[in-house]
């Protein structure tokens, strides 16, 4: 593969650059295998290639299997070309607000439904799979994701429970930590407290310091070793350095997305939604080619199939959904 120098940086360069098979076909299987391709069944580093199938071939004698740079990952059993992926790739990494599945659909010349999925797919690849915990200071705030009430049928607004703004919504937690300027989220079936406070200790290590709102449900915070601040939002927004003012501009540009982008998520898929965000704002001062970069080589061990994104599997022969 060409020198990372030679790679694209713009749109532009990437459509001329990757309209070339071959120059897609390394640039997955560097990203993919770094330190050289190894066998995705044995784990051998003895693998030979059959170049008129663009297929490899382990040379363990207890295997001889067969793989693409397809298999294994979020690509696999995928008709479409490398070159759509890694141009999907790149909209979706790279633009601010989201790239809808009409827009795929229209751009890459194929299927709103195939499109969709790839999307559904890309999103997978974007997940952030570190374990490490925020050591602080973390600002934790939850938000409330759905349609607005005065714009939903009539029919659906009867269905809701009558209460706060947030019927009928959606709830997500969201974590930034101020030192690594990185944010994880979660959705989460309600605000009360051992809900709130388990989703900090998930993120948040134990004597951390803590700004949140002043919601009741992280009161609990304070007796479990953390050093927790609050501001009062009825009172003001910013005390010193007492604010939740960076998560809040991640749920503005999160619902910017959603409604203006996507237009309506449901609540079934909204945390492929997120994790989509969450790269892009972890990575924002990244360029567009290391955002590239980050999601293609984070394809491999994931597999998302059709029946299982749209639960199709959950239905019976008869195709009825499960009592």
């Amino acid at each position: 593969m060409a020198g990372t120098n030679l790679l694209p940086r713009t749109l532009q360069e990437a459509v001329l650059y990757f309209s070339d098979e071959q120059k897609c076909f390394d640039f997955v299987v560097d990203m993919r295998w770094p330190s050289g391709v190894r066998c995705i069944h044995c784990d051998c580093d003895r693998v030979g290639f059959i170049a008129t199938r663009k297929k490899f071939k382990c040379k363990n004698k207890e295997c001889r299997k067969q793989f693409s740079v397809k298999t294994g990952s979020v690509m696999e059993d995928s008709p479409l070309g490398l070159d759509k992926w890694i141009l999907c790739i790149w909209m979706v990494a790279n633009c601010k607000n989201g790239v809808s599945s009409y827009e795929i659909h229209r751009e890459l010349g194929i299927t709103q439904k195939s499109a969709w999925f790839l999307l559904q797919r890309v999103r997978l690849a974007m997940q952030a799979e570190s374990l490490d915990k925020f050591e602080g200071p973390v600002e934790v705030d939850e938000t409330f994701i759905g349609a607005k009430a005065r714009n939903m049928h009539k029919s659906k607004k009867e269905r809701l429970v009558k209460g706060r703004g947030a019927s009928g919504k959606t709830i997500v937690l969201g974590a930034l930590d101020r030192k690594k300027r990185k944010v994880r989220t979660k959705v989460i079936p309600d605000t009360s407290a051992p809900v709130l406070t388990e989703g900090v200790k998930e993120y948040v290590e134990p004597g951390s310091t803590v700004y949140t709102d002043a919601h009741k449900g992280y009161d609990a915070l304070t007796d479990e070793d953390y050093e927790h601040l609050v501001i009062n939002h009825s009172v003001e927004y910013v005390n010193g350095k007492t604010h939740t003012q960076g998560i809040e501009n991640f749920w503005s540009l999160l619902k910017r997305g959603l409604h203006g982008t996507y237009v309506s998520v449901e609540p079934f898929h909204l945390f492929r939604y997120l994790d989509e965000q969450t790269f892009r704002y972890d990575y924002r001062k990244e360029d567009n080619l290391c955002r590239l970069q980050l999601v293609a080589g984070n394809i491999a061990g994931k597999r998302l199939q059709y029946k299982h994104l749209t639960g199709q599997h959950l239905r019976g022969k008869d195709n009825t959904k499960p009592a």
